[in-house]
């Protein structure tokens, strides 16, 4: 090889090597970015949770079985479109030392998630009610 050609060899492995840092740099910031992101959001659902449709929303019944789980809960309630995330209801439940208790239940979609589980927790026994 000649002296030019093992110079440009030696400038294009440069330009390459410090490509490939720029690109990993920009993904390690990209990955940062959506993780801080997605974060502050959940964390904003557990504290500051709001409701899935605007006042008046539309009633849902629901039945929770004895012995059913808070996760169980959670995925009912997401399934019938009563909450967003049943991971934060979960984690609200435990923050907030909430129960959920068996019975028969009348829930809002304008309702939060925080006062579904207010209401799950002061249960006794008669169907609740709240519009």
């Amino acid at each position: 090889m000649s002296r030019a050609t093992k110079e440009i060899n030696k400038i294009t492995g440069a330009v390459i090597a410090i490509s490939s840092r720029l690109i990993i740099l920009a993904l390690v910031i990209l990955l940062l970015y959506e993780g801080v992101t997605r974060g502050y959001e959940f964390g904003h659902e557990i504290f500051y949770a709001s409701a899935m449709e605007a006042e008046p929303g539309r009633n849902k019944e629901i039945t929770i079985n004895k012995g059913t789980s808070v996760s169980q809960a959670a995925k009912l309630l997401k399934d019938d479109g009563l909450i967003s995330n049943e991971y934060s209801f979960i984690i609200q439940a435990e923050f907030f030392a909430y129960k959920v208790k068996p019975g028969d239940y009348t829930f809002n979609t304008s309702m939060t998630s925080k006062e579904i589980l207010q209401i799950m927790n002061e249960n006794t026994g008669e169907k609740e009610d709240k519009k």
